[in-house]
């Protein structure tokens, strides 16, 4: 897939394409399905599918103080836009001055760059300033230059809405099963593995402490994840404790994950967490033989849940 990261007005003319617009944080259920149906689209035209997207997320530029922790990074957004078949991904650098351009300048530049022969959005998609342009606004401007725009009902399957707002609200409940069925895939925590306080291995469970990319974490407690670390064999289950560690006292958060029956060292990998399901919120234990002796019950109703769940 092609990466642009040109502003506006520099982006070369690389057109007709079939273009779907947005700021695809999480890239959701309903996000997948809007750029399978472009790719679809591009491929039936004989065209390139194109997503454009934004960096940094608007709101952090318009309005940081509620800007919201994103799920993604950039990097696992143009991965999501390459699997779901773009040919091409235009990130363009969101600004202060970026933020002031009207509908029509935007249009006229995008016309200019990609001509697009069909755009596809969600039915809430708005743009410009003061997001004054809204899929009326595409409407019209397709109509006056042969461009169709299909627009989307991002609904989730129990009928609710589909956002990336209602994700971060289930994950903020640790309701990481619910999250998947909104997003179409587990939660996923990605970086590289840290040198940590060496207290899981004192304990007798060795963790993995990560520096996590995302802004967005689950609800603080243990969760059994799924991890992926490259060159260390096939997918296995892991145990991962998000939090601050109450039983002894502390005050920074922490993304620790035991890997049962891993024997190796990962200080420096990169590794994928995705977050599968929670077992018990977060905890202060009276003594460390109380906390030894409840994450081992931890362990094994890991692995009864993964046996059950993943066989």
């Amino acid at each position: 897939m092609e990466v642009w990261h040109h502003a506006l007005e520099e982006a070369p003319a690389a057109g007709p394409l079939v273009v779907t617009l947005g700021n695809f944080d999480g890239v959701h259920a309903g996000h997948r399905e809007l750029l399978r149906a472009a790719a679809a689209r591009a491929r039936a035209l004989g065209l390139r599918a194109a997503v454009v997207t934004f960096d940094p997320h608007p709101t952090v530029v318009v309005a940081p103080e509620r800007r919201p922790k994103l799920l993604m990074t950039l990097a696992q957004r143009l991965a999501a836009f390459e699997a779901e078949g773009m040919d091409l991904a235009w990130v363009i650098p969101f600004s202060r001055l970026f933020s002031e351009l009207s509908p029509e300048a935007f249009l006229h530049q995008l016309r200019r760059a990609l001509a697009p022969a069909e755009l596809h959005v969600g039915r809430a998609f708005c743009f410009g300033r003061d997001r004054r342009g809204d899929v009326a606004t595409l409407e019209a401007w397709g109509e006056a230059h042969a461009c169709r725009v299909h627009t989307l009902a991002l609904k989730a399957a129990d009928g609710g809405r589909l956002s990336s707002t209602r994700i971060r609200e289930a994950l903020d409940r640790g309701e990481v099963e619910a999250a998947a069925a909104l997003l179409g895939h587990p939660y996923a925590l990605t970086g590289v593995v840290v040198e940590g306080d060496r207290r899981g291995r004192h304990l007798g469970f060795p963790t993995a402490n990560l520096a996590w990319e995302q802004e967005q974490l689950p609800a603080h407690g243990v969760y059994v994840t799924q991890s992926l670390c490259p060159h260390h064999g096939e997918p296995r289950m892991g145990l991962t404790n998000v939090g601050e560690k109450p039983t002894f006292e502390g005050k920074r958060l922490t993304v620790e994950t035991h890997l049962p029956d891993f024997e190796g060292d990962l200080y420096g990998a990169r590794l994928e967490l995705r977050f599968l399901h929670r077992l018990r919120g977060e905890a202060k234990f009276a003594s460390v033989d109380a906390l030894r002796d409840q994450i081992e019950k931890d362990v094994a109703q890991g692995r009864a849940w993964w046996a059950a769940n993943q066989g």
